[in-house]
């Protein structure tokens, strides 16, 4: 039997995964209008909650005694999803998936003051083994900085926030709901831009831009799931996998062929993830220890 922490370290994995394959379809659908590849993102996630929720709550899916703090968690999920959908059309994809990793950073100093949790040693040598190596990675100068560098500093921040929310509703709240709202709220937010235009899409466009939705919303499942059942500070470092994607998609796709300096910073990342992972291990044989005597 897995603890806590190793299932929500694996429902992380799950998530990023989900979230790479995500990302790479944003990146393709650069041609059509933000708005629209919202909608796609939002509506085909709210299909798949549909599918999933309890019999006994289709009629009072809705219901829910802290909408205050779900409109918090949507209200900042939707300007990080925003924020990362511009980078990733106007940046190289490693180097927006790099910068979006300074967001364990801001989680871990959030998760102390919001819920209180204490951050050991390995973990925080985890975040700043991993931070090392995406400062390798990126090296982008201040000549070459422009503004869509802020994008994933604001995605950042946001997704921080998003993170202690999550944590914050999952103590009373299904998993599915925080989700299905989330979805709700790009779904509206995305139809609102109808009015901006809007492009018809093929029947292969139509069907990639659906799997924005699908993967966003299985991804979004499995965040939750994985905040739920682990300290944020403890399943958040995981996110540096996705770095790992993207050099390794980046090259595949759109013939980006990483330097030294790249796939040394990339073992850096690997190396932060596998510290956290073989933590949790001796911890957990530690306090078997006493129960087994």
């Amino acid at each position: 039997m897995l603890s806590k922490n190793q299932l929500g370290f694996l429902y992380m994995f799950l998530s990023v995964c989900a979230f790479s394959i995500m990302d790479i379809i944003v990146k393709w659908s650069e041609n059509y209008p933000l708005g629209e590849v919202l909608f796609f993102r939002g509506f085909f996630g709210l299909i798949f909650y549909f599918l999933i929720m309890p019999k006994g709550r289709i009629k009072n899916f809705y219901y829910t005694k802290r909408a205050g703090l779900h409109f918090l968690r949507c209200f900042f999920g939707l300007i990080a999803l925003l924020a990362i959908f511009t980078a990733l059309r106007n940046l190289p994809l490693a180097t927006v998936v790099s910068i979006s990793f300074a967001a364990p950073i801001f989680t871990t100093i959030f998760s102390i003051f919001f819920l209180g949790e204490k951050v050991g040693f390995f973990r925080w040598l985890a975040v700043f083994v991993g931070f090392i190596g995406i400062i390798i990675i990126t090296e982008p100068g201040f000549s070459s900085l422009n503004i869509f560098y802020i994008y994933p500093i604001i995605f950042c921040l946001g997704l921080s926030y998003v993170a202690i929310a999550i944590r914050q509703l999952s103590t009373t709240e299904p998993v599915w709901l925080i989700s299905l709202n989330f979805s709700a709220a790009i779904t509206l937010a995305g139809l609102f831009t109808i009015p901006f235009g809007w492009i018809m899409p093929g029947i292969k466009d139509l069907f990639l831009l659906s799997l924005i939705g699908i993967f966003g919303g299985v991804a979004n499942l499995w965040l939750s799931q994985s905040y739920k059942f682990s300290e944020v500070s403890l399943v958040t470092p995981l996110k540096y996998l996705g770095l790992v994607f993207a050099i390794f998609f980046g090259f595949i796709i759109w013939n980006e062929i990483p330097t030294f300096k790249t796939v040394f910073g990339a073992l850096l990342v690997i190396a932060s993830s596998i510290i956290i992972f073989r933590r949790e291990i001796i911890l957990k044989k530690q306090l078997s220890i006493p129960r087994n005597d």
